[in-house]
């Protein structure tokens, strides 16, 4: 095998390897509060709205996982009650999707131990090394 594409496997196995180690951290952070890390990025999404309504088209194009599930997603989040659904009154068929207070009061007691739990992941690199990796990550998702 090709020397590059030697080096470009290995990358690409410890990128997936890497981030298969922050998902197992994250989700064993929310676990507890019952809350899959798909669900959590929803609820982040919509809180990003600050009250404007967001429909599935826009939550599914800002999902970390981009999944063709999304709606049953939001049918659990509505079950546990930190999503609420409702009909635009414009469009009858448009369907407007918003976080609850109690879906705000969640994300608001996981924001520091998401934070903690992020800076653990990253313990191994130095603040600098992080923005490096920031920095070459951005140059994968951004051009692809």
């Amino acid at each position: 095998m090709d020397g590059n594409l030697e080096i470009a496997k290995n990358t690409v196995v410890g990128m997936l390897k890497a981030g298969n180690k922050a998902e197992k951290y994250l989700n064993g952070t929310l676990k507890p509060f019952e809350v899959s890390l798909q669900q959590f990025n929803v609820l982040r999404i919509l809180r990003g709205r600050k009250g404007k309504a967001a429909n599935l088209n826009t939550v599914q194009q800002r999902m970390i996982h981009k999944m063709s599930n999304t709606s049953r997603l939001i049918d659990k989040l509505i079950e546990k009650k930190l999503v609420e659904r409702d009909i635009c009154p414009d469009n009858r068929r448009k369907i407007e999707i918003f976080i609850t207070k109690k879906g705000q009061d969640l994300l608001e007691n996981l924001d520091n131990k998401i934070q903690m739990t992020e800076a653990e992941i990253l313990k191994p690199l130095s603040i600098e090394d992080q923005k490096i990796l920031r920095n070459l990550i951005n140059k994968i998702t951004l051009n692809n």
